[in-house]
C-alpha cells in the first residue's frame, strides 16, 4: 500500500485522479491540496466522493504535502510545478507532474512556448517522459515523471511505429487534431463558455501550439533525425475526447506494406493501445472514460492516413499518470484502469 497526495484537486485532472485512485487496491489518498478550496471537506468540493474519501483540502504547503505521502501527483497549472517538485524530491518523495514543466529536455523550448524561465533545470534533465509504450523501463526507476500532454500522447502513439522504421517523408507530417473543451482545463474564459463553444467548431494556435515541440522532441529521438510537424488543433463542442487525423507521405519508391501488421507488432505487448483493421476508423465514444488509444492506419497511394482517439482526461492525463504510478511501484499496469 502506498500513500499518495494530489496537489491541485479542483481541476479536471485532479478530479479524475481521485475517481481512479479510490478504486485502486494498493493506494490510499492521504492528502488533497488546493489553493482555492483549502479547509473544505473534499466531499463538499465534489459531492460524488461523499462517503468514499474522508479528507479535508489543505493549502499546498510542503510540510503538509510530505507529511504522509510516498508519491505526489502535481495536477497544477503550467509553470507552478517547478516551484514544488524540487522541494518534494529533496524530501524523498516521488513525483508525477501532469503539467508541462518537466516535459522538455531543452529549457529553451519550454521558455519559448510558456513564456517563463525554467527554475529547475537540474530536475528537468533527470525527468523521465511518461509515455509507457516507449519509456517503460525508465519510468519504473524514475523519481520524477513528466506526464505527456494529451495531444502529444495521441500523435506520438500514432506515429511512433513509422518514426522508428522510417520509410516516410518526415517533412510531410500533418496532424489535424480535435479536442473536447475539458482539454483547456477548468477555467473561466470566454471561448470555453457553453454559449460560445456549443454549436461551434474552430481552429486555434494554428501551427503554434505548445504541444508541437513536445511531439517533435519524441519523434525526432525515435527517428534519429530532427522532425518538424504541421500541427493544427481544433476545439470540439464536446466535454472530453481527442480525435486526430494524421497525414504523411511515403518515401519515394517505398513499397506498400501491411501497416496493420506493422502496428500490431509494434504494440503487441501494450495493454492500452488497440490497433484497428484498415478502414475500421475509431470514434470518440469508443474510448471516452477509458485509458485506451485506438488507432487505424490506411494506405492511400503515396500517402498514409492515421486516425486515432483517446480520452484527453484519462489516457491524455490522469489515467496515464496512474499507469505510470503502477509501473513505478510494480503494480499490474492495468490496475484501477479500464
Amino acid at each position: 500500500m502506498i500513500n499518495v497526495g494530489i496537489v491541485g484537486i479542483t481541476g479536471y485532472t485532479g478530479e479524475e485522479l481521485i475517481a481512479i485512485l479510490i478504486k485502486h487496491p494498493h493506494v490510499k489518498i492521504t492528502g488533497a491540496f488546493s489553493r482555492s478550496v483549502h479547509l473544505k471537506p473534499l466531499s463538499e468540493v465534489f459531492p460524488k466522493f461523499d462517503g468514499r474519501v474522508d479528507l479535508t483540502c489543505l493549502k499546498p504547503d510542503i510540510k503538509a504535502i510530505t507529511k504522509n505521502t510516498d508519491l505526489v501527483f502535481l495536477a497544477v497549472p503550467h509553470t507552478t510545478a517547478m516551484d514544488l517538485a524540487p522541494q518534494l524530491l529533496k524530501a524523498g518523495k516521488r513525483v508525477i507532474d501532469l503539467s508541462a514543466d518537466y516535459r522538455f529536455k531543452d529549457a529553451g523550448s519550454y521558455e519559448k512556448f510558456y513564456k517563463v524561465k525554467h527554475k529547475d533545470k537540474k530536475n528537468l534533465a533527470n525527468a523521465v517522459y511518461g509515455l509507457p509504450e516507449l519509456y517503460r523501463n525508465k519510468i519504473k526507476d524514475a523519481f520524477i515523471v513528466a506526464n505527456p500532454g494529451c495531444y502529444p500522447t495521441c500523435a506520438i502513439l500514432s506515429l511512433a511505429p513509422l518514426a522508428a522504421i522510417g520509410g516516410i517523408d518526415f517533412d510531410s507530417i500533418i496532424i489535424d487534431a480535435k479536442s473536447g473543451v475539458s482539454g483547456a482545463g477548468r477555467k473561466l474564459e470566454e471561448g470555453f463558455l457553453f454559449s460560445e463553444a456549443n454549436g461551434n467548431f474552430k481552429a486555434y494556435k494554428v501551427n503554434n501550439h505548445q504541444h508541437m515541440p513536445e511531439i517533435e522532441q519524441v519523434l525526432s529521438k525515435l527517428a534519429g533525425k530532427k522532425i518538424k510537424v504541421t500541427f493544427v488543433p481544433h476545439l470540439l463542442p464536446v466535454n472530453r475526447g481527442i480525435l486526430e487525423t494524421i497525414y504523411v507521405k511515403k518515401s519515394p519508391g517505398q513499397k506498400s506494406q501491411d501497416l496493420v501488421k506493422l502496428y500490431k507488432k509494434f504494440y503487441k505487448n501494450e495493454p492500452f493501445v488497440r490497433i484497428r483493421e484498415e478502414g475500421d476508423f475509431p470514434q470518440l465514444k469508443d474510448v471516452v472514460n477509458t485509458n485506451f488509444c485506438d488507432i487505424c492506419v490506411k494506405e492511400e497511394k503515396d500517402k498514409l492516413i492515421i486516425v486515432s482517439v483517446i480520452d484527453n482526461l484519462v489516457k491524455g492525463a490522469s489515467g496515464q499518470a496512474v499507469q505510470n504510478m503502477n509501473i513505478m511501484y510494480g503494480f499490474p499496469e492495468k490496475t484501477a484502469l479500464v
